[in-house]
């Protein structure tokens, strides 16, 4: 007796428990929600046709609910605009790991200065040294030319070269002063960055 009853319970139970069976092995239908090229809202269970994908889509259940909402592609000028915003922000982060501080940027823009201060009176030097070896050659030509004698060709040679030297230093006193321009208004620039960054109004 046990036994059949038993086995009538479970055929009573059983009825009511294959629907919330089969209800769960019934695969879930998603609606795929877009926006055609008439304006038109589309519900579709096939997905998004790959036209409309970079315009944006949203995923709902079977109940109606949306499940995942995904953004519209971005435009080239919104590419353009988190790349110039990624930029700066990468100039902000590297301009406070070199200079924590205002004094530390002035202190290294101090020794800049410095640096091409001292390249060219390095070069300047030179100018005078090459100079002063110019006046002796030409005093030497003079006179050869005034003895009715030809100018040696090794002199020749040797204030030719002096003129190549003397123009290669000019070049490079041209090229520091623009950089001390240069270290200036870049200094100028990041300094008063800096002072937004670091919040200090000065």
């Amino acid at each position: 007796m046990p036994v059949l009853r038993t086995l009538r319970s479970l055929l009573l139970v059983a009825p009511l428990l294959a629907p919330a069976a089969w209800a769960a092995d019934k695969p879930q239908i998603q609606l795929y929600r877009y926006v055609d090229s008439r304006g038109v809202t589309v519900l579709d269970t096939q997905g998004v046709p790959p036209e409309y994908v970079a315009k944006g889509y949203q995923i709902l259940n079977q109940q109606g609910r949306v499940v995942q909402t995904v953004p519209p592609a971005p435009t080239a000028e919104e590419i353009q605009r988190q790349a110039v915003q990624k930029a700066k922000a990468d100039a902000d982060a590297a301009l406070l790991h070199l200079y924590p501080s205002l004094q530390e940027l002035d202190r290294s823009h101090s020794r800049e200065q410095a640096e091409f201060d001292t390249r060219i009176a390095v070069a300047n030097t030179s100018l005078q040294g090459l100079q002063l070896q110019q006046n002796s050659l030409q005093t030497q030509a003079a006179a050869q030319e005034r003895a009715a004698q030809p100018v040696q060709a090794s002199i020749v040679q040797e204030l030719a070269n002096i003129k190549d030297e003397r123009a290669k230093l000019n070049q490079q006193i041209l090229g520091y002063q623009q950089g001390k321009v240069a270290s200036d208004k870049a200094y100028a620039q990041s300094r008063a960055r800096l002072v937004q960054l670091l919040g200090t109004g000065q």
